[in-house]
């Protein structure tokens, strides 16, 4: 009866190793598409969040918007951009977190300019 038992144990845990090493294999896998593809997700992203800053700068400081309600002007595809304000600086920076980030500032001579091109 013991026997059974350590049988069924063992079967058990024979089914939870494999499950942990299907998703090794799936996590190596994304890393390595990731780092396949790093450019074009680079390039996307930068482009994403530029997009992002001027649309939502121009939204909330000329439009008068919350600024919220400015990520709905978002094209598709920009889900995983968010956006944050600098009131004293009038401001604002659009980010996809740990991999790009761009801000644009509102002047009333010149409207919304991205930063970069400020220099």
């Amino acid at each position: 009866m013991a026997t059974a038992k350590r049988q069924a144990s063992d079967r058990q845990h024979r089914g939870i190793a494999s499950y942990w090493q299907i998703i090794g294999v799936l996590a190596l896998l994304a890393a390595g598409l990731s780092w396949f593809y790093r450019a074009q997700i680079d390039e996307q992203a930068r482009a994403g969040v530029a997009a992002g800053a001027h649309i939502a700068c121009s939204c909330h400081y000329i439009g008068g918007r919350a600024l919220d309600d400015c990520t709905r002007d978002f094209e598709p595809g920009m889900e995983w951009v968010f956006v944050s304000q600098d009131k004293t600086n009038q401001s604002v920076t659009a980010y996809i977190p740990l991999i790009a980030s761009d801000s644009a500032t509102y002047s009333p001579a010149k409207g919304c300019v991205l930063d970069r091109w400020h220099r």
